[in-house]
């Protein structure tokens, strides 16, 4: 019946909350990524799925970003977050134009790509620092970011490069991460995504979003510096594996 249809989705609205959260805090990103696997079929529009993803990746980010606001260098974030917020906004404008099952394909055939691609290719992949190279990134992960709601892998491969330590790469993707979905939720609600429906599930997810940032921040205080660059293209390749699977 309807209410244990809807005592379902709350269940699995909160796990996903909790894994994402979970992810995002050890890796750096990926909240998008996970929980978008299955947050479209969960919510009434892809619209809607985008902007509760954001929004409880908003809070994570925030979070994150506030406890590691003295590890941030604005130089190097500012080109890739200006270009990002001006193509995400029109992204997010031309969705309305779209039809929700197109996007799903896509969804699933963008997570594949770039699963594979990173997964098979990243010794391969080396992202310099200049202008030229944080509007690129900033681009890729505008146009992601926009119509899948997982701008993470073009800024993550940029601040991975960029960064000397995981702490200043966290607080760099965090802050990037934190802005942006900041953005992009008051172009959502402008756009009519942000519904009475989003607000049920940001509730919902607040539990999970908690448990699992308790739980990341654990686990990544205990990572190697060394081998953190790899269990971020790792967690990319897995991404795209479960998808295609």
């Amino acid at each position: 019946d309807r209410e244990r249809i809807m005592e379902i989705t709350a269940l699995y609205i909160f796990l996903l909350a909790l894994g994402a959260s979970f992810v995002q805090r050890t890796t750096g990103f990926g909240f998008g990524i996970f929980i978008m696997t299955i947050l479209p079929f969960l919510m009434p529009s892809y619209g809607e799925a985008t902007a509760l993803s954001g929004l409880l990746a908003l809070t994570t980010s925030s979070i994150i970003a506030f406890r590691l606001r003295k590890n941030v260098t604005w130089s190097r974030l500012l080109p890739i977050l200006m270009t990002f917020i001006i193509i995400s906004a029109a992204a997010i404008c031309f969705l309305t134009r779209i039809h929700d099952n197109t996007l799903r394909k896509i969804l699933g055939i963008v997570l594949i790509l770039t699963g594979l691609y990173f997964a098979f290719f990243n010794k391969k992949i080396r992202i310099g620092t200049t202008v030229p190279w944080q509007v690129g990134a900033g681009t890729l992960s505008g146009i992601m970011g926009g119509f899948f709601g997982m701008q993470g892998p073009p800024a993550v491969l940029y601040f991975i490069s960029s960064e000397p330590t995981k702490e200043c790469y966290m607080a760099m993707t965090q802050m990037y991460f934190c802005i942006g979905n900041a953005m992009m939720t008051i172009v959502r609600a402008c756009n009519g995504f942000v519904t009475a429906d989003v607000g049920k599930g940001y509730v919902i997810g607040l539990g999970g979003l908690a448990l699992g940032l308790l739980l990341g921040e654990w686990t990544f205080k205990r990572i190697p510096g060394k081998i953190f660059p790899y269990l971020v293209y790792s967690y990319i390749g897995i991404s795209g594996a479960f998808i295609f699977f």
